[in-house]
């Protein structure tokens, strides 16, 4: 890809939205975007609103820092609030709450908490701190874990002992599964992540069409590509074929990144379960360091809690991590929940769905409610 607005042409768009509409024509279709991204994509550039009624899109668990559970967060704290420790972490995770507060408010009382972009700043930083332990908040899916991997690794070779990693990585499959399984919904078809699909390809998702009769379509990050990646799950429903396909062909490979792979399996292993915030404990769902990187290992080497804390009542961020309602469905959305003041993880990552129906989404909803109303009194 040499440009942007090629993907954004309003024209195009018009046209692709066009087909979507003659091929959904009065049916419903309903599909489910698993990735954060896609969700920001679509409220960013206002694509729900364009699209036929029949088809709607709903939000999965593709948003890392929305998955972590609470006690996850206040391991964290603990971690951080060890004497002679500086924790590093992205800056979305600092504002993420857990039973005891966040990062930031931990940072207040007097922890070493710093924000790092990379893996490699904090490995930098222990270079730079050989007389006191730093630790890393690694989170991501397989998008991120590579670097985490290869940070580890660099460690290893350079001899730094002084670098850990509290390893909170997680894997797109298992979650899939677990929606496909839920009770809770009923969905026609995927939208699959890109950036994930980038390291893992598109191999991995064949259980979707071959066991549960889905159809997925890998889609990039640009208007163009969510619209073209709707049209051609409509198309494959139409046709009578169950496939997974491939929108986002200038960058995921279906074999994926073979040496990016070959990295997580020299550093990571799965771990038998990991607690998901909205779905519960899915096995085989979670990364964990191998018996020879112990020495760099967060969770062998500091007491944590590993206490389950459960979500605030007024919460419901489960249920938008599922897909079973809205963002603005829930009862705290906009009022107690803001970006501000943040009760759940989806109104603090940016890519979390909340946060993207409140920067994006939330007017277009109050003015189509109010035109609704209007209409109804009208008539």
């Amino acid at each position: 890809m040499k440009f942007v607005d090629e993907y954004r042409d309003p024209a195009a768009a018009r046209r692709v939205v066009e087909h979507i509409s003659a091929l959904a024509a009065d049916d419903h279709f309903k599909f489910m975007e698993v990735c954060g991204g896609h969700t920001h994509t679509i409220y960013r550039h206002g694509i729900e609103h364009v699209l036929p009624e029949s088809v709607e899109l709903v939000h999965g668990p593709g948003c890392p820092v929305c998955v972590i559970p609470m006690g996850r967060i206040d391991d964290a704290i603990a971690v951080a609030e060890t004497p002679g420790v500086i924790f590093t972490s992205f800056g979305d995770m600092m504002r993420v709450p857990g039973g005891h507060g966040n990062l930031l408010e931990a940072k207040a009382r007097g922890a070493d908490v710093r924000m790092v972009y990379s893996p490699l700043d904090a490995l930098r930083v222990a270079v730079e701190n050989p007389d006191r332990d730093v630790v890393f908040f690694a989170v991501g899916f397989e998008t991120t874990a590579p670097s985490t991997a290869l940070t580890l690794l660099k460690a290893r070779a350079d001899g730094v002992r002084n670098f850990r990693v509290y390893c909170n990585h997680v894997t797109i499959v298992p979650p899939i599964k677990a929606i496909l399984e839920s009770p809770d919904l009923r969905l026609d078809g995927f939208l699959g992540p890109g950036h994930v699909s980038t390291v893992v390809g598109n191999r991995p998702y064949r259980f979707v069409s071959e066991v549960y009769g889905k159809p997925l379509v890998t889609a990039g990050f640009e208007p163009l590509d969510v619209l073209q990646a709707i049209a051609m799950l409509l198309t494959q429903i139409r046709d009578g074929r169950c496939e997974i396909e491939n929108q986002y062909t200038r960058v995921v490979r279906d074999e994926g990144n073979p040496r990016a792979l070959e990295v997580l399996a020299e550093v990571f292993e799965l771990r038998p379960h990991f607690e998901w915030r909205g779905l519960g404990f899915i096995s085989q769902s979670a990364l964990k360091l191998r018996p020879e990187f112990a020495d760099w290992d967060a969770e062998l080497h500091y007491a944590v809690p590993g206490v389950r804390v459960a979500d605030p009542k007024a919460c419901q961020c489960g249920e938008v991590l599922k897909g079973v309602i809205k963002p603005w469905e829930c009862k705290v959305f906009g009022t107690a929940c803001t970006p501000e003041t943040p009760i759940g993880t989806c109104m603090v990552s940016s890519e979390g769905a909340c946060a993207a129906y409140y920067n994006f989404g939330r007017l277009h909803r109050e003015v189509a409610v109010s035109m609704g109303r209007a209409r109804v009194t009208a008539g």
